[in-house]
């Protein structure tokens, strides 16, 4: 089955590449988003409630062609995440046309440790949502 495949991960660069208004960014971190910052337009579902947050999560990322996961090192929760996003969206969303294509699920290599060791712009705006891009 499809949804049992392992996840792919994206470097730092290949995110910067990416973003834009078809890429979704979602930091699963726990606390760690209110004292660390976060990537800029991010969205935050922390990994503690990520089942009970799915629907709403659903409809952020309606139309996007790729969601990025990430938690501090991408080790754990990050790919954990992003795993039951994938599977959810392979045995559910398009099949009862929640949407039209399931986005490409993707983790963050590094998480957001490596990217903001590599000097990358983080943001600290308070929220669920960044706006900042």
């Amino acid at each position: 089955m499809a949804g049992r495949s392992s996840i792919s991960f994206v470097t730092g660069d290949g995110l910067v590449a990416l973003q834009g208004p078809k890429v979704a960014i979602v930091d699963v971190r726990d606390g760690e988003r209110d004292l660390d910052g976060h990537i800029a337009g991010s969205v935050h579902f922390a990994s503690a409630r990520f089942k009970e947050k799915l629907p709403e999560l659903l409809q952020k990322i309606k139309g996007k062609e790729t969601v990025v996961f990430h938690c501090a090192k991408s080790q754990v929760r990050g790919p954990i995440c992003a795993r039951i996003l994938r599977d959810h969206l392979n045995t559910t969303s398009v099949n009862e046309g929640l949407m039209d294509k399931a986005p490409k699920v993707v983790v963050l290599e590094r998480g957001f440790d490596g990217w903001a060791m590599a000097g990358r712009p983080v943001c600290s705006c308070a929220g669920m949502v960044c706006n900042k891009k």
